[in-house]
């Protein structure tokens, strides 16, 4: 007999384990319906592409900015050197070399001289004046003799030409920049276009080869025009971008969460009832009489509450039969 009670005590509970398990399901079936998989799925992919993609772009760019402003005031403390020590065998400037400031000696080569269209110089539209220059070793790159203001919007002005003869320059090394349309040089108001300050497509369009990279011209030398100012030594707001980018990430995973928190509550009306309430609103009706409303979660555990007690009074009449027998 009391192998038989063991025996059914121990099927009682297998039963209300089972039980258990599938209310609890039942609890969060609510979380299958089409906007909560919409609304969790927005909210996984944009979590995602905060810590994956936008805190370490905004990470990026704040390292770029403290590697920019280094080299610069490294620059301030460090003599002018000649080119071939600075970048040996025509090599690329990277942003170890940028902003380095070098010797060049050679000759203004006035017949590639190009402008570049579009620029902004201290907040106001500019074009800048692009020369080539043979070194004295035979090699040529390009030199930014700086910038001139437009005429009527779109006419460059009237500017001093290079000076003839063999000259020394002091520069600072600059990479190329890039145009993403790749498009070639122009011709415009007797003059020779860039779209970007690139040695590639000014060397493609004057027939002039030319080192990658380019070099601006300091105040004071020889040929300069207004001299490009340096950029200002500030990081700028992209660390904190970063750190906002990732509380925004925590954020969202925190309120979807405390969503699904104030579905289940007590005493909570999930929306579902009121876009169910609203449809209905629209068809009149006999008044039915007022009942109380209940969240999703008060809901089952009223029928939790009821199959237990269904259930204890099954276990019961199973004990009590098993006794008698």
């Amino acid at each position: 007999m009391r192998a038989d009670l063991r025996r059914s005590a121990t099927g009682s509970e297998n039963r209300w384990s089972a039980w258990l398990s599938y209310r609890r399901g039942v609890r969060l079936k609510f979380l299958l319906r089409p906007g909560w998989l919409g609304l969790i799925a927005l909210v996984a992919v944009f979590t995602t592409l905060c810590f994956t993609l936008l805190a370490p772009w905004q990470f990026s760019r704040s390292d770029e900015a403290q590697a920019r402003n280094n080299a610069i005031s490294e620059s301030f403390h460090t003599p002018p050197r000649p080119l071939g020590e600075v970048l040996p065998a025509g090599q690329a400037p990277d942003e170890r070399t940028e902003w380095a400031q070098v010797l060049l000696r050679g000759q203004y080569l006035p017949e590639g001289e190009t402008l570049g269209w579009q620029r902004t110089v201290l907040g106001e539209p500019a074009f800048e004046v692009l020369t080539p220059f043979r070194l004295a070793d035979g090699t040529t790159v390009l030199v930014n003799r700086g910038f001139v203001r437009p005429v009527n919007g779109t006419q460059a002005p009237a500017y001093d030409a290079p000076p003839s003869g063999e000259v020394t320059l002091t520069a600072r090394v600059r990479t190329d920049e890039n145009d993403s349309k790749q498009r070639p040089l122009f011709e415009h108001d007797g003059h020779r276009w860039a779209y970007a300050v690139n040695s590639g497509t000014i060397s493609q369009g004057t027939g002039i080869a030319l080192q990658p990279g380019y070099f601006a011209l300091n105040e004071g030398q020889p040929g300069v025009l207004g001299a490009l100012p340096l950029p200002r030594l500030e990081s700028g707001p992209y660390f904190s971008y970063a750190l906002q980018w990732i509380a925004f990430g925590i954020m969202a995973v925190i309120a979807i969460g405390y969503l699904i928190y104030s579905e289940l509550r007590p005493g909570a009306r999930p929306a579902w009832r009121d876009a169910e309430a609203g449809s209905e609103g629209g068809a009149k009706s006999e008044p039915q009489p007022r009942r109380k409303k209940m969240s999703v979660a008060e809901a089952i555990a009223e029928d939790e509450r009821r199959e237990r007690e269904e259930a204890e009074r099954r276990e019961a009449a199973d004990a009590e039969s098993t006794s008698k027998t």
